[in-house]
């Protein structure tokens, strides 16, 4: 008998920036910035002593955040650890001519419920909604 596992149901969300790739992914790939964005999850955040981690205050509580970045590949994946959930989340950076599609995608953890997983990932919009205004209107500014 296998132990195979059904597959998750997944919600991807993405994000159009008129700002060139190098320069969102570069904001995206500095932890330090999340909380200018990440608004709605990461209240504060600061590296730790194990290589690679950074330690979030969230509204859920402590959490670990571990980006795998690579700008050649524009992949911005990263491990989100807490008491109550654990997510791996597969994100992109892409050109689109002069501007960056940013994508993430959530796959929904066997403990969450539909309604639950729709709700958490909701939240996203806002904090998508914010990385782009930022992203903007610093572009604005030069």
């Amino acid at each position: 008998m296998s132990t195979t596992h059904a597959t998750a149901r997944s919600i991807t969300k993405t994000v159009s920036i008129r700002r060139p790739v190098a320069e969102v992914f570069a904001f995206l790939a500095d932890p330090a910035n999340w909380p200018t964005w990440a608004v709605v999850n990461v209240k504060a955040i600061e590296p730790t002593d194990d290589p690679g981690w950074w330690l979030m205050t969230t509204p859920h509580g402590p959490a670990r955040l571990r980006l795998r970045a690579n700008a050649e590949l524009g992949l911005l994946d990263h491990d989100y650890v807490e008491e109550q959930a654990s997510w791996e989340v597969p994100a992109r950076v892409v050109a689109n001519g002069t501007g960056t599609e940013f994508m993430m995608t959530f796959f929904q953890p066997p403990a969450f419920s539909d309604a639950y997983f729709d709700q958490q990932v909701s939240l996203v919009d806002t904090e998508l909604a914010t990385l782009k205004g930022l992203l903007e209107q610093e572009a604005q500014g030069r």
